[in-house]
């Protein structure tokens, strides 16, 4: 049974070994990160290939004010042309060829559109004003890319350091039942003592677990978010930093108008909306287009002489549908309904918009508050190490009590760290509702 189990603890052991040696440590700050999640995250790559495409779409709407040409060529081989008989009596054709002729027919187009109601000029705007939308959607997206990065990133250093500061707790509740051991062996301490501390180290140990479990979720988020290997394990590098800032909503809110994507976005979709009625009226408008035709054949009609025989053709065509069914005037009734629902996209816009800035504002000023407060705290508890320490040198303290003055100033610093940590959040929140991170 003793040799089964050394085995089983070696299998784990390799196991671990290997585990550790796949995987990949990779220290990134939150500039890294960010730079990292603009180059490859896919969702942006997307939004690129729609502004290619946006731009393809500009170039093809162009294209319809140049001029098209298409060529025509045709050969055929007749075989046993036979006319007919001369001689009424006569029910038998008699042929005059006993063979066949061939013939060859080529023909040039070239067709200029002169006028076509508006509809080129406005499809290139039309066009345009998608590439606009394009553009505004990718920046929506790098804003909510370079937010949701940030979070994870912070995430991810703060369960990091709540996993330091449980590891902390842990050795510290270890320690306490040595000494509890020590006196319970001397008679200075009874059962119960030690009972109390094991129940307390149980909770300590399962605390240390979560926050373990924490800390592989946010690096798993953090590492969907870069599109980096799974077996990549990423350790954020950075501190939480505060500084102290007067808050000026009504700045922020005209920066908000100006600025967001989304404003920019239904503008757009305004006026590629009025740019599409014009299109739709240009349907029931004439349309004017001038033509040059070039024909060659070898021969001519009614002839089996072959010789080539070639003349141009130069027209001037006017065209003005008169009726045709009430369909571009149905065209026109939708595209008057696309421009009012853009009209009021863009409105539910603006009111989303500030829905969202003012809640990101109270947020931001709940965590200044949470900040404040958690400062006084810390002050405290590290006035209190430094007079642990002092007692310690002069042998007044012993080590686990300067231990435990050291560890309620680490859980001070975690306090504030996490206070700080939710005042981060909150102003990159309030910064992506002005419309920059």
């Amino acid at each position: 049974m003793k040799k089964s189990s050394i085995a089983l603890l070696i299998i784990i052991y390799t196991l671990i070994c290997a585990s550790l040696a796949q995987a990949e440590e990779l220290s990134l700050s939150l500039d890294e990160a960010l730079a990292i999640a603009l180059r490859d995250n896919r969702d942006i790559q997307l939004k690129n290939e729609d502004i290619n495409k946006a731009k393809a779409k500009i170039a093809e709407a162009k294209s319809a004010l140049l001029p098209t040409a298409t060529f025509n060529g045709t050969w055929t081989d007749t075989i046993g042309l036979y006319p007919k008989s001369s001689n009424p009596a006569s029910i038998i054709p008699q042929p005059t060829h006993k063979g066949g002729f061939s013939s060859t027919a080529t023909q040039l187009s070239v067709k200029q559109v002169l006028y076509k109601g508006g509809q080129i000029l406005n499809n290139i705007q039309y066009n345009k004003f998608g590439l606009e939308i394009s553009q505004a959607l990718l920046d929506k997206t790098k804003l909510e890319t370079a937010l949701n990065v940030k979070k994870a990133f912070y995430t991810l250093l703060l369960t990091m350091q709540l996993a330091d500061l449980n590891k902390s707790i842990l050795d510290n509740a270890a320690e306490h039942l040595s000494v509890i051991e020590a006196r319970y062996q001397s008679g200075q301490a009874s059962e119960s003592d030690i009972l109390n501390i094991k129940s307390s180290l149980s909770s300590v140990w399962q605390a240390y677990e979560e926050s373990l479990n924490q800390v592989e979720a946010a690096g798993a988020l953090l590492r969907n978010l870069l599109y980096l290997d799974k077996n990549v394990t990423i350790l954020a590098q950075g501190q939480f930093e505060y500084m102290e800032q007067e808050l000026a909503y009504d700045e922020a809110f005209l920066k908000a108008l100006k600025s967001r994507p989304e404003i920019k976005q239904y503008e757009a979709q305004s006026k590629a909306a009025g740019s599409a009625v014009e299109i739709a009226k240009a349907n029931g408008r004439p349309s004017i287009y001038a033509s040059w035709d070039y024909y060659s054949k070898s021969h001519l009609a009614g002839t089996t002489t072959k010789n080539w025989n070639d003349y141009n053709v130069l027209g001037l065509t006017f065209s003005w549908p008169i009726f045709d069914g009430f369909a571009t005037k149905h065209k026109v009734e939708q595209a008057l309904i696309d421009l009012k629902e853009a009209q009021l996209a863009k409105e539910k816009s603006v009111n989303d918009i500030i829905l969202e800035l003012r809640s990101a504002y109270l947020s931001l000023k709940d965590a200044i508050s949470r900040i404040n407060a958690v400062e006084a705290d810390l002050v405290l508890y590290k006035n209190n190490l430094a007079t642990a320490e002092e007692k310690y040198k002069e042998g007044i303290a012993s080590m686990q009590d300067k231990n435990d003055a050291d560890l309620k100033y680490a859980i001070s610093q975690f306090n504030k760290n996490q206070a700080v940590y939710d005042y981060i959040i909150a102003k990159s929140s309030f910064d992506k509702a002005t419309g920059g991170i």
